[in-house]
């Protein structure tokens, strides 16, 4: 039976929900707030330059593939992908810094020259993570997350006491530089959680980073956003552009539509991908699952500052992806989890898009984003931003030898304050919902509203998690929870 299904938001959750769902022949419209689509992962254009606003890093690529196999495609049918040597650069200060290579052989010599007997440990570290991506993308990351009972198979329980020690721990067991350290650790901030809050499984992100390496749509992350717009529209999918919803429709518990500038907009069912708790917001109490007392006790994932930056000038001595990690590691995640407060001495990621891609700049310039991670909810002022920009400028100088706040003719800012006026986000938070060990799969919010019928939820506060790869995941767990409860 057809029924007519409204998404709200256009991120990757929804967008991967609505091809799902217009695939099974129903008649599907995405309502998306903002002037254009992709959520988060909206493209910025001025003065010649071209930003990914949010996502930068393309890990996991069987992901993505195994999305498009499903429609028939592939994704060299829609984007082109760029492998990138080096896959990044760490800084951990002036003249001291490690450029991860693109494949394990070449990153396990530069292991082994920092640190003898290294090359050993990481391979074997390498091929436990190895073991469990395996698991994790057969088992786990494609479950509803409806109950415990979906996390035991014969191969998690055998790896059962990864759940019960931590990412931290087991890096710091097998390895002593601490620079080495900090670059095991990384990956799993994906997962928006200290490493040490981080369980042992996630191990698997070390090996998107090592065993699968970085890749970069020729043009950018909207590629990706663009492919998947393009074979939704392919399949009849809708979109609404400034729509933003204002109320869910019920009636005897059944979600039975939206309202859009006044206007309802009746729906045989209502997927959200937009922020779960904002979401809740637009029902009446009674018919809200988790109370405010809840959501104030998760763990949330970062926040983060951002800057788009145009250069008139090229860079040297950095790649594409570099991290600066070049002051206390500790200290900073503390000041984002432990007591959220602006960081003293933050670390931070700078991409320079144009390294890969000449049409992000005009010709013989530079495009430039930078990120800090911060805590979600913090105070968010012009003059705050301004401060922290010029924090880091003077470090990148200091470390790369690079001088370029002289050159800047372009740049703004992104920061708390319009992660919530532009997607609602709790606290402003940019990534979502941490998975730590209490708050992974059945242990997160619901696919489904257990007071609402015909009311479902995907996105990066619900299952499987934060991340790109995880957010098409969502799309398809929601959009075969829905085709399931059509048959019943």
């Amino acid at each position: 039976m057809r029924k007519n299904i409204a998404i709200i938001g256009s991120g990757f959750a929804s967008l991967s929900a609505a091809c799902y769902l217009a695939k099974e022949g129903h008649h599907v419209t995405v309502y998306e707030k903002n002037k254009s689509i992709g959520g988060r992962a909206r493209q910025l254009k001025k003065e010649g330059f071209t930003f990914d606003m949010g996502p930068s890093w393309y890990w996991m690529p069987d992901i993505f593939e195994r999305f498009f196999n499903d429609f028939g495609k592939k994704t060299s049918d829609f984007y082109e992908l760029i492998k990138l040597s080096p896959a990044y650069t760490v800084y951990f200060g002036k003249n001291n810094n490690i450029q991860i290579a693109d494949n394990l052989t070449q990153i396990c010599d530069t292991f082994e020259k920092i640190e003898a007997g290294s090359s050993k440990k990481l391979s074997e570290f390498i091929g436990k993570a190895k073991n469990n991506y395996a698991i994790a993308m057969a088992d786990l990351v494609y479950r509803p997350g409806n109950s415990p009972l979906e996390l035991i198979t014969s191969k998690t329980v055998q790896n059962l006491g990864q759940f019960f020690t931590n990412i931290s721990a087991d890096v710091r067991k097998s390895f002593n530089d601490p620079r080495l350290v900090s670059i095991l650790e990384f990956p799993v901030l994906f997962l928006g959680a200290k490493p040490s809050d981080t369980p042992s499984f996630y191990s698997f992100m070390n090996y998107a980073d090592f065993g699968m390496g970085t890749w970069h749509p020729k043009t950018g992350m909207f590629d990706v956003v663009d492919a998947i717009y393009t074979l939704a529209t392919g399949l009849g999918v809708k979109f609404e552009t400034e729509s933003p919803i204002e109320r869910i429709v019920t009636q005897d518990d059944r979600a039975t539509g939206i309202v859009i500038h006044g206007n309802t907009i009746l729906a045989d069912i209502v997927l959200s991908g937009a922020d779960y708790h904002h979401t809740e917001t637009l029902l009446e109490k009674p018919f809200r699952q988790y109370s405010e007392k809840y959501w104030e006790n998760r763990t949330f994932a970062p926040s983060a500052l951002l800057f788009y930056v145009g250069l008139n000038k090229k860079t040297e001595n950095i790649t594409h992806h570099a991290l600066f990690f070049d002051t206390d590691f500790e200290k900073h995640a503390q000041e984002i989890y432990d007591t959220p407060k602006w960081p003293e001495a933050p670390l931070f990621y700078a991409n320079f898009p144009s390294k890969t891609d000449p049409s992000t700049a005009p010709e013989g310039m530079e495009s430039a984003f930078f990120l800090i991670p911060i805590a979600p909810g913090i105070e968010d002022t012009p003059e705050l931003r301004e401060e922290y920009f010029k924090k880091i400028m003077k470090r990148f100088h200091e470390v790369t030898g690079e001088a370029i706040e002289e050159n800047i003719i372009f740049k703004e800012s992104y920061c708390v304050n319009d992660f919530v006026n532009d997607y609602n986000s709790y606290k402003g938070n940019a990534y979502g919902l941490a998975n730590t060990l209490f708050q992974t799969a059945f242990l997160r919010p619901k696919l489904k509203s257990r007071k609402i019928r015909n009311l479902y939820f995907t996105g990066q506060l619900t299952v499987p998690g934060p991340g790109v790869p995880p957010a098409l995941i969502s799309g398809k767990l929601a959009a075969d929870l829905i085709r399931n409860d059509i048959k019943k």
